[in-house]
């Protein structure tokens, strides 16, 4: 055996030829997912809090017209890494998505560490997302005359007499059940909900465009160029989805040639309609007056279209709502993979006998985002987001780098453009916008990556199905 930092040790590589989906026959998942669906899939977690709230809060509060630069700053540089996520779908057809190109590429332990961070992300988006539908969930029952109980109404400390988010802790567990009845009829929901919240930003763009003042758009960047840029690091986090929909790559009928396609689109269609939604958003009324917290609803109201403020709340629900079922299915597909890999215990990853998907570690994420959605305020939730995302962005345009260097010669169905400078940007970004967030982030992503490491090396360190077969000392390198 090799010593702890060897190719036998934390730095062990799966050999890509390797990569098959029967490893650990434990179950598989059902190739049923075609282009359409897949990039459905793809758009349902990019859009969402990013048109409905986000854009209104920078607008206002950052960036004035200049929003509109922001999102194309911060779509550019999610683009870098969307390039890269897309030349390893191509290449690697299993699912796990930036765990499994870590593995692959920088070795166990960096694997570990991205699936690890990822189990958390993903899981605390949902949680995240679920508060916020039920926010919105309250203000349609309000405006319509239902007096709802305040114990149901959010988490403790949150308001007077809230216990508990009851709705945003059922939403969690009506996504696990929806994921659990199998992908085809859920992924088929899901491009049902994707095309009516597409219709609903279609509708805010083509009547808000008749009310659009070109003097709304002066002075262009109020908050100056940096103002734009601090726009850019918040918005960014209302531009990644695909990373999650790539973990679905078992499940994709011609995974090499479908998923770099689907990321590439659901990215390009979601940035068309992001820079649509700011030039109407801005251009109906003056950035001063915009309100943070409900940027498309003051807009329509300011002239004198608020009836239609409803139609764009329901409209939110059902956008954020796609949100959830990506990220959902994000979590538990990165857990089985990992559970496949013997880096946590093979029972996770039993599929159910019929339907074919990871039931038991669905009701896991469900449960564990509905204690998390139903009894911690939305900005404590928010706080477990972000780091993990950025650190798995920065870990794939990295890697997609080492790889065309260390194997040239592996058959690529689609080409990262630009090598290595857009990659090389895409690590860039990710690091700079990292070093925006909290302190209080990096506690607690400090405490769980202390968890993580005595999971490793307790567990997964001698139990991976690399450690079983006894990996070569080149495993990375291996010719199959």
């Amino acid at each position: 055996m090799g010593g702890l930092w060897s190719g036998q040790g934390v730095l062990r590589r799966k050999p890509i030829e390797q990569i098959e989906e029967t490893e650990g026959g434990s179950g598989q998942l059902t190739r049923v997912l075609g282009l359409g669906q897949l990039t459905a899939i793809g758009v349902g977690g990019i859009i969402g809090a990013g048109i409905f709230t986000l854009a209104g809060t920078v607008a206002s509060g950052k960036a004035g017209p200049a929003v509109l630069i922001s999102f194309l700053i911060a779509g550019l540089a999610s683009a870098a890494a969307a390039l890269s996520y897309a030349e390893f779908a191509g290449l690697i057809p299993k699912a796990g998505s930036a765990y499994t190109y870590g593995y692959a590429v920088l070795g166990e332990l960096a694997g570990w560490f991205i699936g690890w961070d990822l189990l958390l992300e993903y899981t605390a988006i949902v949680s995240v997302v679920a508060i916020g539908i039920s926010g919105y969930a309250s203000f349609l029952a309000d405006s319509i005359g239902i007096d709802l109980p305040a114990w149901m109404l959010g988490a403790p400390g949150t308001g007077e007499g809230h216990r508990v988010d009851l709705f945003a802790a059922l939403l969690c567990l009506l996504i696990a059940y929806l994921l659990t009845r199998g992908i085809k009829s859920a992924a088929r929901a899901e491009t049902v909900v994707v095309v009516l919240k597409v219709l609903v930003v279609l509708i805010v763009i083509v009547v808000g465009f008749f009310h659009i003042k070109t003097s709304n758009y002066e002075p262009f960047f109020p908050f100056g160029l940096s103002g734009a840029f601090t726009g850019a690091a918040t918005v960014f986090f209302a531009v990644f989805g695909y990373d999650a929909m790539s973990t679905a790559a078992e499940e994709s009928k011609d995974t090499q040639r479908h998923m770099p396609k689907a990321i590439v689109y659901s990215l390009a269609i979601a940035m068309v309609l992001y820079v649509l939604v700011c030039l109407v958003l801005v251009g109906m009324q003056n950035y001063k007056e915009i309100d943070g917290e409900s940027g498309l609803s003051s807009a329509f109201a300011s002239v004198g279209l608020g009836s239609l403020a409803d139609v764009i709340a329901i409209g939110a629900i059902i956008g954020i709502l796609t949100v959830m079922f990506t990220f959902m299915l994000g979590v538990t597909r990165v857990w089985w993979s990992m559970s496949r890999d013997g880096l946590l215990p093979k029972w996770f990853a039993k599929t159910h006998p019929t339907r074919h998907v990871p039931t038991r570690v669905t009701w896991i994420a469900g449960g564990a985002s509905a204690v998390i959605a139903g009894f911690l305020p939305i900005e404590e939730a928010a706080e477990l987001t972000n780091i993990g995302i950025l650190l798995a962005f920065a870990v794939v345009c990295a890697a997609v780098i080492v790889l065309r260097y260390r194997r040239p010669e592996l058959p690529r169905t689609f080409r990262c453009p630009g090598m290595p400078v857009v990659p090389a940007l895409g690590v860039i970004f990710s690091l700079w916008l990292i070093t925006f967030l909290e302190w209080q982030t990096w506690a607690r992503f400090g405490v769980w990556f202390l968890i993580g490491l005595v999971v490793y090396f307790a567990y997964s360190y001698r139990r991976s199905e690399l450690a079983r077969r006894g990996a070569p000392e080149d495993a990375g390198d291996a010719q199959g």
